[in-house]
Parts: C-alpha cells; sequence; structure tokens
C-alpha cells in the first residue's frame, strides 16, 4: 500500500503556512491538527460534540470544532471544512469528501496527487 503526502499552501483569514499534508481515501472527511491552527484560523464550535469512529474497533474521537481554510494544490485554489482533531498524527489530512468533491485524483504509481485540470476552469454561473 501506498501513501501519499504532500506540503500544501493552506490559507485562513490570519494567515498562511504550508502543512505536510496526507491524502487518505480511507477517512470520509478532512481533518487538521489544533497546534497548526493558530496562523491560520480561529476553530468554530460544531454545537454538538460528534464521535468520530476511528480504524480501531470500538474507537471514537470526540470532535468540538472546525475550520474552513483554502489551500492549494499545483496553484489551483481548492477550499473545505476541516474537522479539528486533538491529538491527530499528521499536520493536515484530505479526506474523500473532499477529494471526490474536487476530483483529486490520487496517483500511487507516481506518489502523488493530482488535480483535475476541469477544477481549475469551473465558474459559477
Amino acid at each position: 500500500m501506498s501513501i501519499i503526502k504532500s506540503p500544501l499552501l493552506f490559507v485562513g483569514s490570519l494567515g498562511e503556512k504550508h502543512l505536510f499534508t496526507l491524502y487518505d481515501s480511507g477517512a470520509n472527511l478532512s481533518c487538521i491538527h489544533p497546534d497548526v491552527l493558530e496562523e491560520l484560523e480561529y476553530p468554530v464550535s460544531l454545537g454538538r460534540t460528534r464521535m468520530i469512529g476511528t480504524a480501531s474497533e470500538g474507537h471514537y474521537i470526540e470532535v468540538n470544532e472546525a475550520v474552513r481554510l483554502d489551500f492549494y494544490m499545483d496553484d489551483v485554489l481548492l477550499s473545505d471544512e476541516f474537522l479539528v482533531i486533538p491529538g491527530l498524527s499528521e499536520e493536515a489530512i484530505i479526506g474523500a469528501a473532499t477529494m471526490q468533491k474536487w476530483r483529486i485524483i490520487l496517483d500511487f504509481e507516481h506518489d502523488k496527487a493530482i488535480v483535475d485540470p476541469k477544477v481549475a476552469k469551473m465558474q459559477l454561473i
């Protein structure tokens, strides 16, 4: 099994920062470590605690906050919500929902993530 990680530029209302980001098709939602948010964005309360299941059977993580962040892949501006996960093993994780939304293709043969060229041309009409 191949793992694809790359540095991505994340941008929030407080600034911008390159984060080493894991693409995880097994995670349905995107996540971010709380320690990297100080320079990016203020987290927003989810209102109710969410219990998010992990790969370990019967193990759940409490999630109380999220952030909306822009990020760049190959100079293409993308944006999504990231759950703030204390103790996350990575700085950021791009999950399956974000990959599907932005048509991100995982190329395991070349160990890279690719943005579908059509995404760069999308417009709101």
